[in-house]
C-alpha cells in the first residue's frame, strides 16, 4: 500500500458516499482533533454524529457553541473541497476558499472586521504566554503570494519542505481565524500531491505541535519528529483499512 492508493480510495469513498472506511475515519478523527486544538468542545463521538446522521446529541450539561457545531460541520465540507482541488496547484485563491469554507456561516460572519474569506484586517499573534509574532495585515498578501510562489517553483516537495511551509504559514498567519486549521488542511493536501503519506496531529499531542512551532528555528526536529510521528500513526490506520478492502475485493 501506498499514499497514491490511499488518494484513489480517498476520492472514491468520498464519491460512493460510503461509511466504515478510510475516509470515513480521516473525515470525522481530522474534524475532531484539528477543532479541538483550537478549543472547541465538541466530542469524537459527537463529531462523528454530525458526519454521519447531521445530528447532534448534548453531553450532560456540558455547554456548546453554535460556532462549534458549525465549524465541524465545515470542516467536512472543507476536506471535500481539498480532495477535489487536488489537482489544481496550491494557490492564494485556493487558500482564500478553503478559509471560506472553513468559518462559512459562523458569527464571524457577521463581523466586518473578521474578513471572513479574505485576510486579516487586525494584527493578531500566536499565543498568549510568550507570544508568536505574525506578518503585520498590510504585508499578509504579499508575503504570502511570495511563499506560495517559492513553494510551487518546485519541481518536488520532500516531507521537510511541507514542514517548513507549514511554519512559514503559521508566521504570516493570514486570517483574523482558523490559521491553524488551514495550516494543517494545506499539510495533508500537500503530501497528497507529493506522493508522501499525510497525517492528522492528534490533540493530546498538542503541546508538542505548538512548541515545535514556538521552537522551529532553534530545534526543527520538534516540530519533525511530531509530524513524523503524527505520519507514522496516520500511516497504520490507513494501511489497515487499505489491506482490508484489498482482502474484500479478492
Amino acid at each position: 500500500m501506498n499514499p497514491i492508493t490511499l488518494k484513489s480510495e480517498l476520492l472514491r469513498q468520498m464519491d460512493a458516499h460510503e461509511k466504515g472506511n478510510i475516509y470515513h475515519w480521516t473525515q470525522t478523527n481530522f474534524a475532531y482533533n484539528s477543532n479541538r486544538i483550537e478549543g472547541s468542545q465538541i466530542s469524537p463521538d459527537q463529531t462523528e454524529m454530525i458526519f454521519e446522521d447531521q445530528t447532534f446529541l448534548p453531553e450532560q450539561n456540558t455547554p456548546i457553541r453554535l460556532d462549534d457545531l458549525v465549524e465541524v460541520r465545515n470542516h467536512f465540507r472543507l476536506f471535500d473541497y481539498m480532495l477535489q482541488t487536488l489537482e489544481q496547484p496550491l494557490s492564494v485563491g485556493l487558500i482564500l476558499e478553503m478559509q471560506r469554507l472553513l468559518k462559512r456561516g459562523t458569527s464571524d460572519e457577521t463581523r466586518p472586521w473578521m474578513n471572513v474569506g479574505g485576510f486579516k484586517t487586525i494584527g493578531n499573534q500566536i499565543g498568549m504566554i510568550n507570544p508568536v509574532k505574525t506578518t503585520p495585515p498590510a504585508r499578509v498578501e504579499a508575503e504570502l503570494t511570495e511563499l506560495v510562489n517559492e513553494y510551487t517553483s518546485k519541481s518536488s516537495c520532500t516531507f521537510q519542505d511541507l514542514i517548513d511551509f507549514h511554519v512559514r504559514f503559521e508566521r504570516i498567519h493570514p486570517f483574523s481565524d482558523g490559521n491553524g486549521r488551514i495550516g494543517r488542511m494545506i499539510l495533508f493536501r500537500e503530501c497528497l500531491v507529493n506522493g508522501l503519506w499525510p497525517f492528522i496531529i492528534l490533540d493530546r499531542n498538542r503541546a508538542f505541535y505548538i512548541r515545535g512551532l514556538r521552537e522551529y528555528d532553534n530545534e526543527s526536529g520538534y516540530l519533525t519528529d511530531t509530524c513524523l510521528l503524527s505520519q507514522d500513526q496516520y500511516r497504520a490506520v490507513a494501511e489497515q483499512f487499505l489491506t482490508e478492502l484489498s482482502s474484500d475485493s479478492e
